[in-house]
């Protein structure tokens, strides 16, 4: 098992230094360390039976194996595990990131939507691994690299990443979103759902609706989902043929509890009123 504990000895090794990406900062500045996960709450995502590019495997089958995240000991940043076999035998190194949304029912990894970007940083320039707070907090071959199998084709690494968070409310909350396996070319070979397996009841998994017209989304630092119409920027994914632009809820979080709070206050005033 690779442990990316020296990310910068092992970039060295491939040839990559720290020049060779300028960095990028985000709109909103640069990732900020979560230094508060709650410790004990564990997600997981288990890759399916079967592929949804599936000239990937022309016979059946998938990627197989998982990724469990777990906040580090200390709270600050979230470990991942990556667990994997069968992975495509041709077409190498398989880029992977964290996504907005999560998988539908029908496995379609296309409406999983764009990288987990909460600061707005884009993508247009490559991740600087030098500098991972410049780098899109979903982008996570980006900032710890690619996918490069065995022989046998299992790969299986352990990393922690600072920017990740498994507090839901924040932007960079991944438990109720995806993550998406991908060729150079940014075909989505396969994905999977994030759901929590230890630390509470499971997170519900609320799939963004598509719509078309002149809209667009952000996924703000808060959690949030800022809709901007009439024209604005639009956000697209990196899905391959066409563009596809979104308007979608807010995430759960504290806005949230706010509305369902504002609720209860009409409710019990017309109670009161009537009585």
């Amino acid at each position: 098992m690779r442990v990316s504990n020296n990310l910068s000895l092992v970039l060295f090794a491939a040839g990559v230094t720290a020049q060779s990406v300028e960095p990028e900062t985000g709109k909103l500045g640069d990732a900020t360390i979560v230094s508060n996960n709650p410790v004990g709450v564990v997600y997981k995502a288990v890759l399916p039976a079967e592929a949804w590019f599936k000239p990937a495997y022309p016979d059946g089958g998938n990627i197989e194996g998982e990724v469990t995240a777990v906040a580090a000991e200390s709270g600050e940043g979230v470990v991942y595990t990556y667990k994997l076999s069968n992975l495509p035998k041709e077409g190498g190194p398989f880029p992977y990131h964290l996504h907005v949304a999560p998988v539908p029912a029908d496995g379609n990894c296309t409406v999983t939507l764009a990288h987990l970007d909460p600061f707005i940083r884009g993508e247009n320039t490559s991740c600087n691994p030098f500098a991972p707070q410049t780098c899109q907090v979903g982008d996570l071959s980006g900032k710890f690299g690619e996918i490069r199998p065995e022989e046998d084709g299992t790969w299986e690494t352990t990393y922690t990443d600072l920017y990740s968070s498994t507090l839901e409310g924040l932007g960079s909350f991944f438990g109720n979103r995806s993550i998406v396996f991908h060729y150079p070319n940014k075909t989505r070979i396969s994905c999977a759902n994030f759901e929590k397996v230890e630390g509470g009841v499971s997170s519900s998994v609320t799939v963004l609706p598509t719509v078309t017209g002149n809209g667009s989304y952000t996924i703000l630092p808060t959690g949030g989902v800022s809709t901007t119409t009439g024209g604005g920027p639009s956000t697209t994914s990196d899905a391959g043929a066409g563009t596809e632009t979104t308007t979608s809820p807010p995430l759960s979080g504290a806005s949230g509890l706010r509305g369902s709070a504002v609720g209860a206050l009409v409710v019990g005033a017309v109670v009161m009123f009537m009585l």
